[in-house]
């Protein structure tokens, strides 16, 4: 066999293994219907919204005149906050939503993923419920959302509390797998029409400090929202627009009395970034978690509440009216 004949043999076995690959891992789009039936029940209500129907979670008592909103990380949803949720409700009204691109509200129409459009969604979500004034507790993408709200809005919010936040820059290389095959944009055609499930399996397991949490209803959910119709685009979007640390010089802008939390075995966002964070926020406090990773608030709810517990109680405000 001539060393011609031995390459062509070789990109055809090649050729036969990508297929076989993407034949076995072809995943088509789920539809808003079932996955609304199964994973947006009640109390899940649904706001139009820029175009959206965004997934929202409003709880708690009515009169309180400050609520708690909750705001995810990318390729997560809403159901990262339950635990929090439903102990916070109890006492204070609490809202959640699935940030456009993720969760069942899905992409936004204008394929608009940059910090300042998310920013804006959460003023004109606050609009639309007629909420003047919150506490914004972010984590990770939606962390640096609510970061940013405050220095934009400062009147609108009143505490911050940032859980494994983004806002300065970080290395490609400690990204889950999902999100690396997401920014190369080499694979976008097969990776819009695939997603094995044990990449999504890898890549949640790689966020937590420890990964024997990760049960497989967990992984599940994940999964399935991650197919919801369009979120796979908007992933690679979001990853296009994304401008890791662009804006940490505005950090020290941040007048509101802050809370940062943080996971020591997060993976993805460097530990070195809470101390950062406090030493640019003038009224800050950091609390770390040892044996804890990137998501810490659904990774260990009790544990991480209870460390902001005692924040969320003191009465506080902006400096800036």
């Amino acid at each position: 066999m001539t060393w011609l004949n031995r390459v062509w043999w070789s990109c055809v076995l090649l050729g036969l293994g990508l297929a076989i690959a993407v034949t076995v891992s072809w995943e088509p789009d789920r539809q808003i219907g079932p996955l609304v039936a199964k994973w947006a029940k009640e109390p899940s209500t649904f706001v139009e919204l820029d175009g959206m129907q965004a997934h929202i979670r409003d709880t708690g008592p009515r009169n309180d005149p400050v609520p708690i909103v909750l705001l995810h990380g990318m390729a997560s949803s809403l159901h990262s906050w339950e635990g929090w949720q439903q102990e916070l409700q109890k006492t204070r009204r609490v809202i959640s939503v699935d940030l456009p691109g993720f969760g069942l509200t899905g992409p936004s129409p204008q394929g608009e993923y940059h910090i300042d459009a998310y920013t804006r969604f959460v003023l004109r979500l606050l609009d639309s419920l007629g909420v003047k004034r919150v506490v914004l507790v972010g984590n990770a993408l939606g962390g640096e959302v609510a970061w940013q709200t405050a220095i934009l809005a400062p009147e609108r919010v009143r505490k911050l509390v940032l859980v494994d936040s983004d806002g300065y820059a970080q290395s490609a290389l400690s990204m889950p797998v999902g999100f690396r095959i997401a920014s190369a944009r080499s694979w976008r055609w097969i990776a819009e029409r695939i997603l094995p499930r044990a990449v999504v399996e890898s890549s949640v397991r790689s966020v937590f400090g420890d990964p024997s949490r990760v049960t497989p209803e967990r992984v599940q959910r994940y999964f399935e929202l991650a197919l919801r119709v369009g979120n796979r685009r908007a992933l690679f979007q979001r990853m296009d627009q994304a401008q890791w640390g662009a804006s940490s010089h505005m950090i020290r802008r941040v007048q509101q009395p802050t809370l940062v939390l943080w996971g020591l075995k997060d993976g993805m966002v460097s530990p070195a970034n809470g101390p950062q964070f406090c030493r640019e926020i003038q009224h800050c406090t950091l609390v770390t978690f040892p044996k804890l990773g990137h998501i810490p608030q659904e990774e260990d709810p009790q544990q991480t509440l209870n460390a902001a517990l005692p924040f969320l109680a003191q009465s506080g405000t902006a400096t800036t009216p």
